[in-house]
């Protein structure tokens, strides 16, 4: 990838939508010369139809349009997509009804005939709430709180954009999602947009913990505070100070020390196991679990009050399944890791192998995925893998259908054989088991390159 495709692919997107032709050629040269990417659009209608693949970070739409208008258009993009910016664009007799539109949740409105400073001013605004903007590449880094996570999903790119918005705030963060969807990355790159970028940030699976060192592994402990204290130790809570805690699994934790934790984050203090002073803590919270915790805290095994606490901004991680156009660059990328630490020439998969990778239901997620191309990569012979190897790797049966040519040899290979082993190659006794004269028989066993002499015993 040269340098210029790479400034494209980085280039935040806008679409346009306006009924007026030449006003659509109008703002997509401005922007386009400013180094946008634009999608033009001819109505309202059209705009919903691609904006689920178009991955825009912003969207600009004329208010007065025939047919669906630019007010119902961003009701249905607000319900659609809350965090993505819709700028209104207006004429002088309709500007009461853009500044009611902004009051409604609309980023902003333009006046015709418009200000070019202005409209590069409001976009340029509106798309870095989505952690993409123009220049985002040669200042080298606004684009690097995301790098870990490979996607061209717009499922995704809207979960990011919504990330990105929060990364600013100080408000906890409750990352939902199967297991294997990568919750862990999505809260390093909410903490590598964020104010504590430079600061620690520590993740911890609670479930990995056995319950009665949950609170000295979190909040620390003293010298002597219980058999096995030989030192003082730091808690990672402590640990985390001024930067970012990811607890995943909290769905897990002990309801004893669920009231705990639910201290800490109201005093944002934490009391080392042994002590009693309380030290004070400056620690951004996210969790995540795989566990439905409505249905827990109903069933009285998780504490209402603190998944309120926990859960102020709630972001859903979508299954892989739910983003399919993600795992061919998922499974090369997994593949070019591989590559990287071992002595292996896998280059990549045979057409028919990526059809099975797209294919498959993965209820691990994207765990699974890497488990599949790292066994089907040690097993590979080849520089390209094979579908049989990712087959073997996905624990499935194939469900083609040979030809019927290729059965029927198949079956009478099978058949020669098993009769040479019970006669132990003798075959003028297999000939006459199969009802088949001895000439015959020896056509059959030439055409599969069956030595009876090889079926004989010693």
């Amino acid at each position: 990838m040269n340098a210029l495709e790479e400034y494209v692919m980085n280039t935040a997107r806008v679409m346009v939508v306006d009924d007026d032709p030449g006003l659509r050629r109008l703002l997509s040269m401005r922007l386009e010369s400013a180094g946008y990417q634009v999608d033009c659009v001819a109505s309202a209608e059209e705009a919903l139809a691609q904006l689920p693949v178009s991955r825009s970070q912003a969207v600009i739409t004329d208010l007065c349009m025939e047919g669906m208008n630019g007010m119902e258009l961003f009701e249905v993009i607000h319900e659609r997509n809350p965090c993505l910016p819709v700028i209104m664009l207006t004429a002088h007799g309709t500007i009461p009804d853009a500044v009611s539109a902004t009051s409604q949740g609309v980023f902003g409105f333009l006046t015709k005939p418009f200000d070019s400073k202005q409209l590069l001013e409001l976009v340029e605004q509106a798309t870095a709430l989505s952690g993409q903007s123009v220049g985002s590449v040669e200042e080298g880094g606004d684009a690097d709180w995301r790098s870990e996570i490979i996607t061209r999903s717009s499922a995704m790119e809207e979960l990011l954009s919504q990330a990105h918005m929060i990364a600013n705030s100080e408000v906890s963060v409750f990352i939902h999602g199967q297991s294997g969807t990568g919750k862990e990355l999505l809260a390093r790159a909410i903490h590598q947009a964020s104010p504590r970028a430079e600061m620690p940030f520590i993740a911890v699976n609670c479930s990995a913990i056995p319950e009665q060192l949950l609170e000295s592994e979190l909040f620390g402990h003293r010298k002597g505070a219980f058999t096995g204290a030989t030192h003082d130790h730091k808690g990672l809570f402590q640990a985390a100070d001024g930067g970012t805690l990811f607890l995943d699994e909290v769905g897990d934790m002990p309801p004893a020390f669920q009231s705990k934790l639910l201290r800490v984050l109201q005093e944002r203090q934490v009391r080392p196991v042994g002590s009693v002073e309380s030290l004070a803590v400056d620690v951004r919270l996210i969790s995540a679990t795989h566990r439905d915790l409505d249905q827990a805290t109903e069933a009285g095994e998780f504490r209402e009050d603190l998944y309120y606490r926990l859960n102020v901004v709630a972001l859903e991680m979508p299954t892989l399944a739910e983003r399919r156009e993600d795992i061919s660059l998922l499974a090369n990328h997994f593949l070019q890791m591989l590559r990287s630490h071992s002595k292996k020439s896998v280059k990549g998969f045979a057409p028919d192998a990526m059809e099975l990778l797209l294919q498959a239901p993965w209820p691990g997620n994207i765990r699974q995925l890497y488990n599949v191309v790292e066994q089907a990569a040690v097993l590979a012979t080849s520089s390209i893998i094979p579908a049989k190897l990712v087959q073997r790797a996905l624990r499935s049966k194939s469900n083609e259908i040979i030809p019927f040519a290729e059965a029927r040899q198949n079956f009478e290979r099978d058949y020669l054989t098993k009769l040479l082993r019970i006669t132990n190659g003798n075959v003028a006794q297999a000939a006459r088991l199969a009802q088949r004269n001895r000439t015959e028989f020896y056509k059959l066993l030439n055409k599969y390159h069956l030595a009876p002499a090889l079926f004989k015993e010693s």
